[in-house]
């Protein structure tokens, strides 16, 4: 059986500019959290954040994009508002890939314009890959496919380590140290709100140690299947990357190389942001995505 938590809602009571109502659903015995926001009546977005963040990521996105689309963004289970199992041995690539197939299934999300990051792109871009014809547009930022048959960077095999051993991960100082601009207090500490206490971390300690290192890792078969697909994508493909993340810094190039319908559109590259781009420059990355969607209706 399953052992649970849920943090108590006043941990995300008057968090900086982030007014907006929770939703949920039930997927893996588990209690996910979402924000719908926008006009009901126009195209879907799907935005999903990577490690250690949350929803929280995607707040600044909402004002510029909601007046034109429904706008959702989903927290795994471990992370945010949904709930978190306490052993790190229930977190696996087919338990996150299963909850965000339940999700879009339970939603009924369709013409899915797909925003990811992180490990938002290791899981969206391999759904993407199983089911292209839910999505009709994708945006790839910050994130990889691991094919397990390259060598991880420095950076990130410290980031592994670092999430390993350390007996208690400072979620707000991880999202402090991915950014490039300076990160407020109190932004920082809406960033720990989900995890009182390190019981509540097992979900962030697990993320960086599920990345697949060899070929018969789990999730190495979606990926696959997920750049056979993108080689193929004919469909509007968006790639913005950073140019301070010292992980995934240069990463765009793999993407521009393999999507055809990538190769359309500007060679843009978010100035002065880390790893955390939605952070550090989430208005200027809406204004672009909403550009995207209109000019590829």
């Amino acid at each position: 059986m399953q052992k649970i938590l849920r943090t108590p809602d006043k941990h995300f009571e008057n968090l900086p500019a982030f007014p907006y109502a929770p939703n949920y659903l039930t997927i893996n015995n588990a209690r996910v959290h979402y924000i719908a926001e926008g006009n009901p009546n126009g195209e879907t977005i799907l935005c999903l954040h990577g490690e250690p963040s949350w929803s929280y990521l995607y707040r600044k996105f909402i004002p510029i994009l909601a007046p034109h689309y429904q706008v959702f963004a989903m927290d795994f289970i471990g992370f945010g508002r949904s709930d978190k199992y306490t052993d790190i041995n229930d977190y696996t690539f087919s338990m996150h890939y299963h909850t965000l197939q339940q999700f879009i299934e339970q939603k009924n999300l369709t013409d899915i314009t797909l925003v990811v990051q992180d490990w938002g792109g290791l899981l969206g871009l391999s759904m993407l890959g199983a089911m292209p014809q839910k999505f009709k547009r994708v945006v790839i930022m910050n994130t990889a496919l691991a094919l397990g048959t390259r060598k991880l960077p420095l950076a990130f095999k410290l980031w592994r380590a670092f999430a390993k051993y350390m007996p208690n991960i400072p979620i707000g100082g991880v999202i402090k140290m991915g950014t490039a601009r300076k990160l407020s207090a109190a932004v920082k500490k809406a960033y720990d709100a989900p995890f009182p206490s390190r019981k509540y971390k097992a979900g962030a300690m697990a993320f960086p140690l599920l990345i697949p290192t060899s070929t018969s890792d789990e999730g190495v078969a979606e990926m696959k299947k997920a750049k056979e697909v993108l080689m193929q994508w004919t469909k509007p493909a968006l790639v913005l990357f950073s140019d301070k993340d010292p992980i995934m810094r240069g990463g765009d190039r793999f993407f521009r190389r393999i999507i055809p319908s990538a190769k359309q559109q500007p060679n843009r590259v978010i100035k002065n942001a880390g790893h955390f781009l939605q952070e550090d420059s989430g208005e200027e990355i809406a204004r672009f995505i909403h550009e995207f969607m209109q000019n590829s209706k």
